[in-house]
């Protein structure tokens, strides 16, 4: 009895370490206790079918429908590693084979063109057994478009005009020229020979016309254009317009003309004769003091011979005269003979 159970005694033991180390241990530990383990399906990878896979297929064109060859691509998988790359061959094509299915991300490193820009990146889903189609299509490289606004006399660059720049009956771009009097953008172009545009001023610079007029030019795809815009100076405005300026111009100009021009003039023609003799001088020579009441009413008369100088006057002045006395003595005498007869009637 005493043997057999010391038999037994280790088999107990062996089975609680077991227990413990089954709870506490992973399953491959306790599997190696067996002599013949079996292999876990977890931790051996199954053989993947190749029909199970996909790839994708690029076709690469223009906006125009030319075929684009010598694009480079990179392919990227859901954890950014690369999982291929490629250019384009002489039909435009590239293929990205045996890939496992998922989301994919699809760059596009040159173009291969100096026409043509890149597109973005873009996601691709790959498939089981089959290519998933991708036709990407490059743009034109814009044209660099820079807009000058000038002074049509000075050709001074101007800040603040507002042009509108399109083709055909659509606008593409709205610009305003900045401090120094240009601006800059990218123009679209959809033409591998370029394509025909206007531009067209919709705000004038502060104190210019507007130019109303619509210019034309053309651009190719990636080519650098200048367009200007001139304008003409709005004539109702002043060049500088100072609220100050308009009261001093005015008084300065009226009162210098009149007061210099008019006292000049009276003077000169009442005062005295050509020879510049003063008339009052001539008047009193060779009359009688009993003369003077009949020369001054016949004053105005002598105006006539103002033209006549020095002793051109006296001759007239004295024979006036003459004639004043005899008329004044013939007055008297009659004036004598009314009296005496009438002193005859009455006696």
């Amino acid at each position: 009895m005493h043997t057999r159970s010391a038999r037994l005694l280790p088999a107990a033991a062996l089975t609680v370490v077991a227990t413990v180390t089954g709870s506490l241990a992973s399953a491959p530990t306790a599997s190696a206790q067996t002599p013949d383990p079996t292999p876990s399906a977890s931790t051996t990878p199954a053989p993947r079918n190749a029909a199970e896979n996909g790839g994708v297929a690029i076709l690469k064109k223009d906006p125009g429908g030319d075929i684009l060859p010598g694009a480079s691509f990179t392919l990227y998988d859901a954890k950014g590693k690369e999982a291929g790359s490629g250019k384009t061959d002489a039909e435009g094509h590239l293929s990205f084979k045996d890939l496992a299915p998922g989301v994919y991300r699809l760059k596009e490193v040159s173009s291969g063109s100096p026409l043509h820009d890149v597109v973005e990146d873009q996601d691709v889903i790959v498939t089981p057994g089959s290519d998933a189609p991708l036709t990407i299509i490059d743009p034109f490289k814009p044209a660099s478009v820079l807009l000058k606004a000038k002074d049509d006399k000075t050709g001074k660059l101007l800040p603040g005009a507002t042009v509108n720049i399109g083709t055909g009956d659509k606008t593409l771009l709205t610009l305003t020229t900045g401090d120094k009097g240009t601006a800059t953008a990218k123009l679209p172009v959809n033409n591998r020979t370029g394509a025909d545009f206007w531009v067209k001023e919709t705000k004038a610079p502060a104190g210019y016309d507007l130019y109303k007029g619509q210019r034309e030019f053309k651009a190719k795809p990636g080519d650098p254009v200048t367009v200007t815009v001139t304008n003409a100076k709005t004539h109702t405005t002043p060049p500088s317009p100072d609220p100050t300026d308009k009261p001093t111009d005015k008084p300065t100009e009226k009162p210098t003309d009149k007061p210099t021009d008019k006292p000049t003039e009276k003077p000169t023609p009442g005062g005295s004769g050509d020879d510049g003799t003063p008339e009052p001088t001539q008047k009193p020579t060779g009359s009688p003091a009993s003369d003077e009441t009949a020369s001054s009413t016949t004053a105005p008369e002598p105006d006539g011979s103002l033209a006549h100088t020095g002793a051109d006057a006296t001759p007239w002045l004295l024979g006036g005269a003459g004639v004043l006395l005899a008329a004044g003595g013939g007055a008297l005498l009659a004036a004598r003979r009314r009296r005496t007869d009438d002193s005859t009637d009455e006696s």
